[in-house]
């Protein structure tokens, strides 16, 4: 009998993730990807500095953790991410037909979430606090990571500025 992964279990591995990425010095958004029915399917993080990849990103991690599936393996599917995703990561969540995003916080970056929505995906902001300390965390420690993997008009670099 399998046991249905709840949005605070699934945030909590993609969390976990994430705090992986940031002991290994890299960008610390984590992602976990949770069928219909409540098993986990993959789970991620960004590796863009621990692998020199531009593609790496927690969610497009956690689907390629995920290997080749059917597409009918995505419909109804959540994906957790510490971090509101990314214009790449919110296009991937868009082509798998993957049903809702639930998201860690998004006061440190504020990605497609409007789009999605405008796409008929589900979208949750848990505001997760853990999230929030630990991207602060990093920007306080790498600044300059965190600003070559974001984008130049997206940028916060600091809470003074928001």
């Amino acid at each position: 009998m399998s046991t249905m992964i709840s949005d605070k279990e699934g945030l909590q591995i993609a969390y976990e993730e994430a705090k992986a990425g940031f002991d290994e010095g890299g960008v610390p958004i984590g992602a976990a990807l949770v069928s219909a029915d409540g098993k986990l399917l993959g789970k991620g993080r960004n590796l863009r500095v621990q692998l020199g990849s531009p593609i790496h990103h927690g969610e497009t991690s956690a689907l390629f953790n995920t290997g080749r599936l059917p597409a009918s393996a995505y419909k109804g599917s959540t994906m957790y991410t510490t971090l509101s995703p990314c214009d790449m990561c919110t296009g991937a969540c868009l082509l798998y037909g993957i049903a809702r995003v639930v998201i860690g916080e998004n006061k440190t970056f504020l990605g497609g979430e409007s789009y999605l929505k405008s796409r008929g995906v589900e979208v949750v902001v848990l505001e997760d606090a853990g999230c929030q300390a630990l991207m602060d965390a990093f920007i306080e420690k790498s600044p300059e990571l965190w600003n070559e993997d974001i984008g130049v008009e997206k940028r916060v670099y600091s809470k003074e500025q928001q």
